[in-house]
């Protein structure tokens, strides 16, 4: 391989502790930036929803991260995308947070720094990662109607008594769309041109599609995403859109501030991811583990 570089990637399973659940995520650990078209070049070929790259950087005292789709889009929001990034470069042994003298350390993404809290979880020898994001903003509501015949379903389907799908930002603005239960979630196909012109003409991302869970299980809603607009058919997790919902059911009364609370992901893509979440005074936290599955070198 004379006169091409190697770069050290990761494939971890985030928002799991098991190999071949969650979701997949490339981490590629650089030296610095590179150029666009080698970002896009290498996301392109590992085909996962999102591609991380990452490097310490000593002017910041911060790990930089930058997320790609295989479209070449590059991301921007606090997601699987960061967290896996996170885990990563801890499991690594990169000493990303020892310079930062900040009560609370931080991560650097587009130019902003995220705060992010780390334990680890000594049972599986992970760490375990929350993201801060933003409180969660309601925006707009959109016809059930029309998210009905996008998705398959029967207006009936929707649980309208409830709730009505409603655009809700935190680091990026998706729609919540509410599913009377699992097995409805589990069973539509949805029409992803439909879901891209409802996008545009609303001007928001994703569809997260949430079903309450039945008594006695760990978690409080299983969620189906969709996100055509950027390429991604669907996702097995998604934390950028875990956010936007917890702070959506805490504002409609469904959960409870300052209480930790668990999404069931992924269970149709047989990729079952768990998120946790909690929505607070000022700000919402999104959280969970990831494990090493793959790692290698590729060249440039």
């Amino acid at each position: 391989m004379s006169g091409r570089k190697a770069l050290e990637y990761y494939v971890l399973d985030v928002f799991s502790n098991e190999s071949y659940k969650g979701n997949p995520l490339s981490v590629v650990f650089t030296d610095g930036n590179l150029k666009l078209e080698t970002y896009q070049d290498i996301s392109k070929e590992f085909g996962y929803s999102e591609t991380s790259f990452v490097y310490y950087s000593t002017r910041e005292k911060a790990l930089v991260v930058r997320s790609f789709t295989p479209t070449g889009i590059e991301i921007d929001g606090a997601g699987h995308n960061l967290l896996g990034a996170v885990c990563g470069a801890l499991l690594k042994g990169i000493p990303i947070f020892e310079e930062q003298n900040e009560s609370e350390p931080f991560v650097i993404m587009n130019h902003s720094a995220i705060p992010v809290s780390v334990s680890f979880d000594l049972d599986n020898f992970s760490p375990v990662v929350q993201m801060h994001q933003k409180s969660a903003v309601i925006k707009s509501e959109i016809p059930t109607y029309r998210i009905a015949v996008a998705l398959g379903l029967k207006i009936e389907d929707l649980d309208v008594n409830s709730f009505v799908p409603t655009i809700v930002k935190t680091e990026v603005a998706h729609t919540m769309v509410p599913i009377k239960n699992s097995q409805i979630l589990n069973s539509f196909v949805p029409d992803n041109q439909l879901l891209i012109q409802i996008s545009k003409e609303y001007n928001f991302e994703g569809f997260y599609c949430f079903a309450p869970a039945d008594e006695g299980q760990d978690h409080i809603v299983e969620t189906r995403f969709f996100n055509p607009i950027i390429g991604i058919n669907e996702d097995p997790a998604t934390g950028t859109a875990a956010g936007p919902l917890i702070g959506f059911l805490t504002q409609k009364k469904f959960t409870k501030p300052d209480k930790e609370y668990k999404i069931l992901q992924g269970v149709k893509l047989k990729q079952p991811s768990m998120i946790e979440v909690m929505n607070r005074d000022e700000d919402i936290l999104v959280g969970g583990s990831s494990i090493i599955t793959m790692k290698g070198e590729l060249y440039i």
